[in-house]
């Protein structure tokens, strides 16, 4: 038990909605619910006045929508984390990927239940995990120790050589990196994937925990931003490099060799650890078609999706990468493949780029990509 109570303001101008969020919020143990705000500039005088730890944040709202709030934080330097509660449809989709690139912590969807009940429940689902992981973030600070035992013992000289080992196993576009990412990932690889170089010698998969259509505009605004080409993957496409694939909200994604290339395959398959799409699920299929040369990395998320595809990865002999603890919204996934042993370097996300820059074979000449 955590000894403080999370302090939440809810934002929202539904007065149902208000009153369905509130109600779900404050049933949740260690939680005090400080107030409500009508809109966003009621919103900026409540976060003022009552200083809550987090905030449930609508996005449509009069006088100022939730972007605006989000930009008004930042103006500010208000240290809130920040849940948009969001709309099940392609403007809303594109609304919550720019703000989680603007910094809210993470997102759910307005429930489409066919009773109170039945919306209350799927809310509260929905919402525990993420304000857990809040509460821990903020009790942390998001100052972390070192990392121990496997990952810090590696020395430089083995990590160097069993990168030398990946790039050699190599060969154009049979080699592959793959990422799995979770909470804190739409900010995390709007920062990443620019700094890659339009030269990158190998196509790039990615699974980012969404639903469908929030995949799609995420993609759309990475592709605005990168030297790289990045799509959301549909079934049957050829990748190759300088592209980057984006497995769709609500589906499984996974690799495939058809005579002499690779294509991504999209499944109905269930959720593994709830999540759809799975990183396991992608991961799984790396190590069966290229193993050794895989180049893997999971990213900021909750949970431990990732942890058993790297550990088939990692006996394959691919090379592994975390994401470091001080650099993560949500140090979940990382830590779980870190404790699992099959992490090969612990990486800020800073250097991320450039490590997987190193670890595909790009002189350090082509290594830096645009500026972000």
């Amino acid at each position: 038990m955590h000894a403080k109570p999370l302090r939440i303001l809810v934002v929202d101008d539904s007065v149902l909605y208000r009153k369905v969020v509130r109600a779900v919020v404050a049933a949740i143990p260690g939680i005090e619910v400080v107030g409500t705000a009508v809109n966003g500039r009621d919103a900026l005088d409540k976060i003022t006045s009552l200083s809550p730890d987090l905030i449930t944040l609508d996005m449509e709202m009069p006088l100022l929508d939730g972007l605006g709030v989000l930009r008004e934080l930042q103006r500010r330097g208000l240290a809130v984390k920040t849940v948009m509660i969001s709309a099940f449809t392609a403007e809303g989709a594109q609304a919550t990927s720019q703000a989680l690139r603007l910094g809210a912590f993470d997102f759910v969807l307005k429930p489409a239940g066919t009773s109170l009940e039945q919306s209350q429940r799927q809310l509260r689902d929905d919402l525990v995990p993420i304000i857990e992981a809040c509460r821990n973030s903020l009790h942390t600070g998001q100052v972390f120790p070192a990392s121990k035992g496997p990952v810090a013992a590696a020395s430089e000289e083995g990590l160097h050589e069993r990168m030398q080992a990946v790039v050699n196993s190599c060969h154009g576009r049979r080699a592959i990196v793959g990422i799995g990412i979770s909470t804190g990932g739409p900010a995390a690889l709007t920062r990443m994937l620019p700094q890659l170089p339009a030269d990158f010698p190998c196509p790039i998969v990615i699974v980012q925990h969404m639903p469908p259509m929030f995949t799609k505009s995420l993609a759309d605004d990475l592709n605005r931003l990168c030297r790289l080409e990045v799509r959301e993957a549909s079934a049957g496409v050829a990748i190759v490099p300088g592209q980057i694939w984006l497995a769709p909200g609500g589906s499984q994604m996974r690799v495939a060799k058809q005579a002499d290339k690779t294509v991504v395959e999209i499944t109905e398959d269930p959720p593994e650890r709830n999540c759809k799409p799975a990183v396991d699920y992608l991961f799984r299929s790396l190590a069966l078609h290229f193993g050794r040369q895989t180049v893997a990395a999971v990213m900021t998320g909750m949970g431990d999706d990732g942890t058993i595809g790297s550990q088939m990865l990692k006996e394959r002999g691919a090379l592994i990468l975390a994401q470091d603890e001080a650099s993560c919204v949500v140090y979940g996934m990382p830590r779980a493949v870190a404790e699992a042993g099959v992490v090969d370097r612990v990486v800020p996300l800073d250097q991320m780029a450039s490590q997987l820059a190193q670890a595909v074979g790009l002189p350090a000449g082509s290594r830096q990509g645009a500026a972000v």
